[in-house]
């Protein structure tokens, strides 16, 4: 198993893709930056300072304290100072980034499944099969993606109840944003598996007699999966300024479960106070995390695309 691991590490380094990342140090820098901010996001419980949401521990003598470098005592108990009720600011941008990686990452993993598999579906048999999928993604096209999501989240609260909505609410976000993505993985897969299912290892896989799906899965999907892992990255902070979008129009994650959406929203509410750290904090760093994660979606692309290099 060693001598397997070492052999795939020394081919990994000299690969072309690993001397392009080397190589930019734009990328370097995007990567450092986002492997931060997922590792304090998902290591908030351990290394938040406060536990922002259990009202337990909040004090509203505590609210609107200014950040630490601004405050009169110096007092670093709160470092990004709270916000009206009391809540440590850097606690909850640690715990609303985790949320918005969950539904960003969630919502990637929904997007591709359903466009992969159409988009396989759709190359490989055509015809009729084809053409209607292909005209319900023209017209998905035909709307932004953050109007379909308000769509679909829409008809969910009008068949539930506002208290089972806010249960389900992750789930229902998910689900809203994954099908507002689906249709690029359904063109970009359709368009490989045309090209794929008429060369030779393909057709030999029919002659030997094993059935479409198999095909597909086992011989055409591990051949299209580049433009797919491009996409993905790309879509990923795409999924996430959606999701906060609609957290900060009001109908995305409740303000129990804040995401950075939620929590820029809370703020702008005290913006014209003077609050400002409330809602500026959470915004540049939705703004980080997003940049580095497109930057690391157009090394990709590069990488992956030797016309590009």
């Amino acid at each position: 198993m060693a001598v397997v691991v070492a052999d795939w590490l020394k081919r990994a380094a000299d690969s072309d893709i690993w001397w392009s990342f080397k190589s930019s140090p734009l990328t370097i820098a995007a990567t450092a930056v986002t492997l931060l901010i997922v590792a304090l996001a998902f290591l908030s419980p351990v290394l938040a300072p406060h536990t922002p949401f259990d009202p337990a521990t909040l004090s509203l003598s505590d609210g609107l304290r200014p950040p630490a470098l601004l405050s009169a005592d110096g007092d670093w108990t709160y470092p990004l100072g709270t916000d009206e009720q009391g809540r440590d600011v850097l606690s909850s941008i640690m715990y609303g980034t985790r949320l918005s990686l969950v539904v960003g990452l969630a919502s990637v993993v929904v997007a591709m499944l359903l466009g992969i598999t159409l988009g396989l579906v759709s190359g490989y048999f055509g015809g009729t099969i084809d053409a209607v999928i292909m005209r319900i993604a023209d017209v998905q096209l035909t709307f932004p993606a953050i109007l379909v999501a308000l769509l679909i989240d829409g008809i969910v609260r009008s068949v539930i109840s506002v208290k089972r909505h806010d249960e389900i609410a992750l789930f229902v976000i998910v689900g809203a944003i994954g099908l507002s993505f689906w249709v690029q993985y359904a063109r970009t897969v359709r368009g490989s598996v045309m090209v794929e299912k008429n060369k030779e290892y393909v057709q030999a896989a029919r002659v030997i007699g094993l059935s479409p799906p198999l095909i597909m899965v086992r011989h055409v999907l591990p051949n299209v999966t580049g433009p797919v892992l491009v996409i993905a990255t790309i879509n990923l902070g795409l999924a996430i300024i959606t999701e906060a979008t609609l957290s900060f129009l009001g109908v995305g994650l409740p303000p129990t479960e804040p995401s950075l959406g939620t929590l820029i929203r809370l703020g702008n509410e005290v913006l014209q106070s003077g609050d400002w750290w409330i809602t500026v904090f959470p915004g540049v760093t939705l703004a980080a995390l997003v940049l580095a994660v497109n930057l690391l979606g157009d090394w990709l692309r590069d990488a992956l695309n030797p016309k590009l290099r």
